[in-house]
Parts: C-alpha cells; structure tokens; sequence
C-alpha cells in the first residue's frame, strides 16, 4: 500500500486527518505538518498500523567467508 495522508473537513469546518500505509509512529511525524496548519487537535485514535513495526532483513557475511 502506497503512503497517503487523507483530510476530511465537514460542514461545520471540522477536520479529521488520517494515515494510511505508515507504520508505527512514522504515521505522526508524517502528519504532524498538517495538522498544525489546521489548529488545536481534539484527539487522536491509532490503529492496527501504528502498533506494526516495519521488519528489515539483511545478510551478513563475517570476514572468514562463513
């Protein structure tokens, strides 16, 4: 899933920021931008997303050749 973030504004000018595709608190320092444009934040609720870790793999090979 590609990285978005997703306004929302109602009649009544309230907004609502969502992220979609980040994982972890990666999801709040991308949004942190918007959300200060837009003002004071009420509240926040997090997601399956905020609590996955992104998993890195790498293969290392020692000095010896094994």
């Amino acid at each position: 899933m590609s990285k978005r973030i997703e306004i929302t504004i109602d009649t009544k000018g309230n907004s609502q920021v969502e992220t979609k595709g980040f994982t972890g608190s990666e999801c709040v320092e991308a949004s942190k931008f918007v959300e200060q444009a837009l003002g004071k934040q009420t509240g926040m609720r997090t997601t399956a997303e905020f609590f996955t870790t992104s998993v890195k793999q790498a293969t290392v090979q020692n000095s010896n050749g094994t």
